[in-house]
């Protein structure tokens, strides 16, 4: 049987103390969004709670690492960053997950 890559850490969440396990990308994304954002794992975590996802904690800190890196990566997003357009150069195709592929614009 294969080992879990999931690390198990204490977190400050509302209502106290309590452990979550994510992969340790995701552990990346968290102490990288508090870095930006200047706030504490604890301080990032309450705030994700206090939007009320419908899931459970854990589920709730997936989605918004995924909104929050969704939301740098849009168009304007990029432009701050100073990357590159969304779209390719020659095409005018961006590329679209449900579809799976780059898809006219």
């Amino acid at each position: 049987m294969r080992a879990s890559r999931l690390i198990n850490r204490n977190v400050n969440a509302q209502r106290g103390r309590t452990s979550m396990r994510l992969e340790p990308e995701l552990w990346d994304a968290l102490e990288e969004i508090c870095v930006r954002e200047s706030l504490t794992l604890a301080e990032v975590i309450r705030q994700i709670e206090s939007l009320g996802h419908p899931g459970g904690r854990t589920s709730a800190v997936r989605v918004h690492l995924l909104a929050y890196f969704r939301r740098a990566a849009s168009e304007a997003g990029h432009r701050a960053a100073g990357h590159g357009s969304l779209a390719e150069p020659s095409g005018g195709r961006v590329y679209s997950a449900r579809a799976g592929s780059a898809a006219p614009v």
